[in-house]
């Protein structure tokens, strides 16, 4: 029977896991974790390698099944209720899985057929495709001839030949280049805009930035933060001080002045990070503290915080 959650705002959850662990052997993939995903709306779960990403996507996708915990997807328990929950999600990893010998219409028209559809309703949702997806120029083109990025943006459209209430992205971008990226990017906000609900995992922190509703940052197998991009860039700081040094024996000096609030030193750059919160009065304040002779720092610049910088801060790497 399918079963309807809410999230504390009010909203339908797609995705709800509760407690999740995994094992293998005696590694400890996943320990206890707990995710929440509303509709329409999408998910980033960050992580450095061997964090568990692909393990916490594989369960939910009901691939393989959790040692502990439970997880519902769309409604339906991804064990008790797999073939339901298979039904409604759709699954894109890392590296396209596209039939190379076919054309980019044959691919799409074999998966429509494979779903159910009937042979005028294949070839009619595999024309919708190819145009959402600028792949009609090259549709009746052998996949082998295909680039990295088509590739990529053919895979994601026979993921949504039946559209899924819950579309699983395990680093979809991995291998291309900018502005394939960015092409990417765009067809996943638009899926989010069309009410379909996204689960992403990426080592691109600019991409979590640029799409995620919400993110997890996933490390050991734990989930040590959580938020929106905004609320965990402030739970770092506001901003970051970047001092260029003159040399080795200032780079020393500063380094020794800032101590534990340096969050970065680059000695073969001759470069530190430090914590500000961008005022006049606290980065003269800094700079006449750490440098008082005036000649160790040759110049400085303010930036705002990113996720690169939550990243680094609130996991092991």
């Amino acid at each position: 029977m399918r079963t309807t959650y809410t999230d504390t705002t009010g909203g339908e959850l797609v995705v709800e896991a509760l407690g999740i662990e995994k094992s293998y052997g005696r590694t400890r993939v996943l320990s206890g974790v707990d995710v929440q995903l509303p509709r329409g709306s999408v998910l980033a779960l960050l992580g450095p390698n061997g964090a568990g990403k692909t393990t916490m996507v594989r369960i939910l996708s009901t691939l393989i099944r959790a040692d502990a915990g439970r997880a519902r997807v769309a409604g339906f328990d991804v064990v008790g209720e797999r073939e339901q929950a298979r039904r409604r999600i759709s699954l894109t990893g890392q590296y396209a899985a596209v039939d190379e010998l076919q054309t980019g219409e044959e691919n799409l028209r074999m998966v429509a057929r494979l779903r159910g559809l009937a042979r005028d309703q294949a070839r009619c949702r595999a024309r919708e495709l190819l145009e959402r997806f600028d792949l009609v120029a090259d549709g009746g083109r052998r996949v082998a001839t295909y680039s990295g990025g088509m590739r990529r943006r053919l895979d994601l459209a026979m993921s949504l030949v039946t559209e899924p209430a819950v579309l699983f992205l395990d680093e979809p971008t991995t291998g291309l280049d900018p502005r394939s990226r960015q092409d990417m990017w765009l067809q996943v906000g638009e899926l989010a805009q069309r009410g379909v609900s996204v689960f992403l995992t990426t080592q691109y922190l600019e991409e979590a930035d640029r799409l995620a509703d919400q993110i997890l940052l996933l490390d050991q197998g734990r989930i040590v933060a959580q938020g929106t991009p905004a609320e965990l860039k402030r739970r770092v700081a506001e901003q970051r001080l970047v001092l260029r040094l003159a040399g080795p024996d200032g780079f020393a000096e500063v380094a020794w002045a800032l101590g534990d609030r340096a969050l970065e030193a680059h000695r073969d750059e001759l470069r530190i990070v430090a914590p500000t919160d961008g005022s006049a009065h606290q980065i003269r304040a800094l700079l006449d503290e750490i440098d008082p002779g005036r000649a160790a720092i040759t110049e400085f610049a303010v930036r705002d915080v990113t996720l690169d910088d939550v990243f680094l801060e609130l996991t092991d790497v």
